[in-house]
């Protein structure tokens, strides 16, 4: 979107608190600010919060890379490296930052409750794909022929995906153990872990 910043209606502020893209509860959810919100903006950022336990699922975007910044709280990022074939994990605290380059599998763990990051992209306009629709769009033939997986199995197991996923876990769902133990193994020596549609316009309020 091209701006005159001669015009009488140019502006250089926006809100990305007013406009929300997700909302699961008052905990957790995602506002933010993209063109749509700041036209004279060359990027684009969602704004999340998120308690212990949640997370950003597994996604990846076709033509953006992306900054995650934390302001307060933890989280854990991960991305599938797919040049080494490895995931790369790192333990994110406040004022450190970890990248997902463009096209490369990721997600994130909120660590502990009331935690607050920034997820800040190089374009305006960010393409997203979700796992959850690769998922429950994947016939169970073909993951049968592709990969010998039972049909039967691969049905049950995908059944409790009903529609995209933005942060999960999805409510009513049966897990055991209440709290967060995420084994991992991070990249870094001493690093002491978004929501998305595929879109052809600015990300938008669901």
């Amino acid at each position: 979107m091209s701006v005159n910043p001669a015009s009488p209606s140019f502006q250089l502020f926006g809100d990305s608190t007013q406009s929300v893209n997700y909302k699961r509860d008052s905990y957790n959810y995602i506002t933010q600010l993209f063109s749509e919100q700041l036209p004279a903006i060359h990027t684009g950022l969602f704004n999340v919060h998120l308690n212990q336990g949640f997370i950003v699922q597994p996604h990846w975007h076709t033509n953006v890379n992306e900054l995650v910044f934390v302001i307060s709280g933890e989280v854990m990022t991960s991305v599938f490296n797919p040049f080494t074939q490895s995931i790369m994990t790192y333990h994110v605290k406040p004022g450190q930052a970890s990248q997902f380059p463009k096209g490369w599998f990721h997600w994130i763990v909120a660590l502990r409750n009331n935690t607050h990051f920034l997820t800040i992209f190089d374009q305006p306009q960010p393409d997203i794909v979700f796992g959850s629709d690769f998922l429950r769009f994947l016939p169970k033939e073909i993951a049968n022929r592709a990969y010998c997986v039972n049909e039967a199995a691969y049905a049950h197991a995908i059944a409790p995906i009903t529609q995209s996923t933005i942060l999960g876990p999805p409510p009513g769902c049966d897990q055991t153990g209440g709290v967060l133990n995420y084994p991992y193994h991070a990249t870094q020596p001493s690093p002491t872990i978004h929501p998305y549609l595929n879109l052809s316009s600015p990300p938008h309020a669901y």
